[in-house]
């Protein structure tokens, strides 16, 4: 798949805006581009042809980008299709829900020509490895067992597809540190994707523990997290995760780590 295959939906309410973004993304090759100035309308037009690629801005006249992406994540038909946002909102509360669902990325306004060719070629191997079978032999993923971790059933889904996409089909998933603890004492995994914000025990609680009191403390794990304070952060990595993720979590990105992780990859 090219940039050229790409089928991608545009909501902006700001002509000029809109009109910023279509044309970057003809720089790049693609043409076939729907544009809405409002959700509804955008919304019913994805049921009559299903986008590779939806751009959304925060703040649209009949709902929020948040609104558009968790009706897109309840809908079957719409569920796995790919979330970009485009805003200068910074308030968590808008945010955090659009890092939850696995959007491939969050983009400040006015973005840079290389974040949004970032995020397209994340789409991009999204995409192709949904229709392409993987690139390792059976063996290699034979015995594979990977744990994902999280509070969010949405995050959740967007980790197990990525996984999917790679050929790992042995994926346990746990709500929250103490029901990953539990499934650690009874089983071996060759990996924990885990979230770092968790309620009754978070991400570097349960590490530590995996690390400190468990028969599989060398695991890999890699931390995925929304936190933003330098302290908590330097206290993840400190905690003996094996690689630490931002949210929104990059397909690309993920893909390489992983394959770095568990498969001994060295284009990392």
């Amino acid at each position: 798949m090219n940039y050229d295959d790409l089928f991608v939906l545009v909501i902006e309410p700001s002509k000029v805006q809109r009109t910023i973004i279509v044309n970057h993304l003809k720089s790049f090759g693609i043409h076939k581009i729907d544009e809405y100035d409002g959700a509804a309308q955008a919304l019913e037009g994805m049921q009559t042809q299903l986008p590779d690629l939806v751009v959304s801005s925060m703040h649209l006249p009949d709902m929020t980008g948040t609104d558009v992406v968790t009706l897109m994540r309840k809908d079957e038909q719409l569920a796995h299709i790919t979330f970009l946002l485009i805003s200068s909102e910074t308030h968590y509360r808008y945010l955090e829900p659009i890092r939850q669902s696995g959007a491939i990325a969050i983009l400040p306004k006015p973005f840079s020509r290389k974040d949004l060719l970032s995020a397209l070629q994340s789409t991009l191997l999204y995409l192709s490895d949904q229709d392409t079978e993987a690139s390792y032999t059976e063996e290699e993923f034979e015995e594979l067992r990977i744990l994902v971790v999280d509070d969010s059933k949405l995050s959740r889904n967007y980790v197990c597809k990525i996984l999917r996409n790679i050929g790992v089909e042995t994926i346990l998933e746990a709500n929250d540190g103490n029901e990953a603890l539990s499934q650690v004492e009874n089983q071996a995994f060759d990996l924990i994707i885990t979230d770092y914000n968790m309620p009754n025990l978070d991400g570097r609680e349960m590490v530590e523990k995996i690390r400190q009191n468990s028969d599989q403390a060398s695991v890999p794990i890699i931390m995925i997290t929304s936190e933003q304070n330098p302290e908590q952060l330097t206290a993840i990595q400190k905690s003996g995760v094996s690689a630490l993720c931002s949210k929104p979590l990059s397909y690309e990105m993920a893909k390489r780590i992983i394959e770095r992780l568990v498969l001994d990859k060295n284009d990392y």
